[in-house]
């Protein structure tokens, strides 16, 4: 697919993603990846989630809560920028263009703030890119951000992105055959949380019990 996204066509090779996706598998095979999160944002992001999920979601209410959390000093301006987005791409909102610009703004914060998170930082950027290109329909545009959210950070959330993404471009067969590898190389904790996904996410329902296993 010749994939129309920022202006430029961008001609993905499909099959140096999965080997790239397959790589990053291999290299952090007893990798643990809990991301470190301190008291504030353990605090902050459960309420936030909780509200995106919310039938009755008001972005309004949620902009106020977070940015609120942020003038508190319990949020980082990178989490903050990431919550906005979220609420930006939110289907009640699908304000893609303020989307757009809050992710190079995340990134900018990123890079400014540095320190010990600056790859999860980054990775939390390709993710919320992939998801943009996700929800306007470029999918392989959406697979590249992901595997590069996956090589940043070796996480549940980054590995079910791919997932759902290869299951929407009709790759049943190669995402089986990702989800083995996954549950063969990484710790038990992690594809616990990836099954749990693939239980409760109806974009991951190729992958439960009786699928291509």
């Amino acid at each position: 697919m010749d994939a129309n996204f920022g202006g430029s066509n961008v001609s993905i090779d499909y099959q140096s993603l999965l080997d790239r996706i397959l790589d990053a598998v291999d290299e952090q095979a007893y990798f643990t990846p809990t991301a470190h999160l301190d008291d504030g944002r353990r605090k902050v992001l459960p309420k936030f989630e909780a509200s995106i999920s919310d039938p009755d979601f008001d972005p309004d209410t949620v902009r106020a809560y977070v940015h609120g959390e942020y003038e508190a000093g319990r949020i980082d301006r990178v989490l903050l920028l990431s919550a906005l987005h979220a609420v930006a791409c939110h289907p009640k909102v699908a304000e893609w263009e303020e989307a757009a610009r809050l992710v190079g703004e995340q990134e900018f914060a990123a890079l400014e703030l540095g320190g010990p998170r600056l790859q999860a930082n980054l990775a939390s950027v390709d993710r919320h890119r992939g998801v943009l290109a996700f929800l306007r329909g470029y999918f392989e545009v959406a697979l590249d951000y992901f595997a590069r959210a996956f090589e940043r950070e070796r996480s549940a959330e980054n590995l079910t992105n791919i997932l759902c993404t290869m299951l929407r471009l009709g790759e049943e067969d190669e995402a089986w055959d990702l989800l083995r590898e996954v549950r063969n190389a990484f710790p038990p904790a992690l594809v616990e949380e990836i099954d749990r996904s693939i239980q409760s996410d109806p974009d991951l329902a190729l992958l439960r019990t009786g699928g291509s296993q």
